[in-house]
């Protein structure tokens, strides 16, 4: 039943970002049936982030056309707290092809971020603001290829 209701979680994607399944933004911490309700549990990527009741929404709307049930609890929960280490492969290829640049693996915050460009991979970027359109992105500049693009900022327990 556990992986079932993982394959169901892929399918639900990120409001802002849809291409990336919340699955693939290590968003989902865990899944658990108590009695006969499923209960979910999510990190959020950001604090603030104002499309948790959506994505709260969208993974009862999954669960209950795949399941049939209403018996699901979505809870947010900030311990541990998500990192950018959890995308999946997947995920930072999804943000690729999306556009936006992936935060750097492994980052601790005492290294300079390291951005490659997600349309030509060129390591010749520059940040052109710190603050993009959502709390978790930059916007930088691609100088070889001179295309505007997105970054998703790195998050480590390190900072």
């Amino acid at each position: 039943m556990t992986q079932h209701i993982w394959n169901i979680l892929h399918s639900v994607k990120d409001p802002e970002i849809d291409s990336v399944s919340i699955v693939d933004l290590g968003m989902v911490n865990s899944i658990k049936q108590v009695e006969d309700t499923i209960v979910i549990e999510l990190l959020p990527t950001f604090m603030g982030c104002p499309a948790l009741d959506i994505i709260k929404g969208n993974v009862k709307k999954a669960c209950k056309e795949e399941l049939g049930t209403d018996l699901v609890e979505v809870n947010f929960v900030y311990s541990p707290p998500w990192t950018s280490d959890r995308l999946t492969e997947g995920g930072r290829d999804r943000l690729k092809e999306f556009g936006i640049a992936p935060p750097p693996k492994n980052f601790t915050g005492e290294e300079d971020w390291q951005i490659q460009c997600p349309y030509c991979d060129s390591p010749y970027t520059s940040m052109e603001n710190l603050f993009g359109p959502t709390a978790c992105r930059s916007i930088l500049y691609c100088k070889q290829c001179k295309n505007p693009f997105e970054a998703m900022k790195p998050i480590s327990t390190m900072m």
